[in-house]
């Protein structure tokens, strides 16, 4: 095992998630991007990170569909270990169970945000992070087009991961 794992582990364990869960889990461990690169503001101002060639890609796909009058908007991307665990920390002390924020948060070290290669889209007047945006032009252009920039839906409809169906969730796969 090496120090990332058992870092995995540490915060696994802080958190209450069980030990059993790796070798269930169905999402293998992802790998924390260090060679980053700006790609703009997300919705809440704050500054978003791909790694660079996820980034060009980003960028072109972004722009490809603003030609045809799609916004695309950023509403995450880059996320660290640690950040992935405060996410987590945060919802336990409002009282959810681990249980329940596994079905829609990654695990620590099992986040495709680690890797610098996904990010959640949002388009204007689409309230972020919902089902609804399945129902936006931005998707279906998304569907129809995404994958000529190396990207996919990583949690559709009835995934074997055992995440929610995430319609805004994207990875680059080059």
């Amino acid at each position: 095992m090496n120090d990332y794992q058992r870092m995995i582990e540490t915060f696994h364990a802080e958190l209450g998630i069980p030990r059993s869960f790796a070798d269930a889990c169905k999402i293998p461990l992802q790998s924390e991007a260090v060679d980053l690169v700006c790609i703009g503001e997300d919705i809440f101002g704050r500054e978003q990170y791909l790694t660079p060639d996820a980034g060009d890609h980003w960028q072109l796909m972004r722009t490809a569909a603003f030609e045809n009058n799609i916004e695309l908007q950023i509403i995450s991307a880059f996320r660290s270990v640690n950040y992935q665990c405060e996410l987590i920390r945060n919802k336990l002390e409002q009282g959810q169970s681990i249980d329940d924020i596994l079905t829609v948060n990654a695990a620590p070290g099992y986040s495709e945000h680690h890797t610098g290669q996904a990010l959640d889209i949002g388009t204007p007047g689409c309230k972020p992070l919902t089902e609804a945006f399945e129902d936006t032009p931005a998707f279906t252009w998304l569907q129809e087009n995404a994958h000529q920039y190396g990207f996919k839906m990583s949690y559709p409809k009835n995934n074997s991961y055992g995440i929610i169906y995430e319609p805004w969730h994207w990875s680059f796969h080059g």
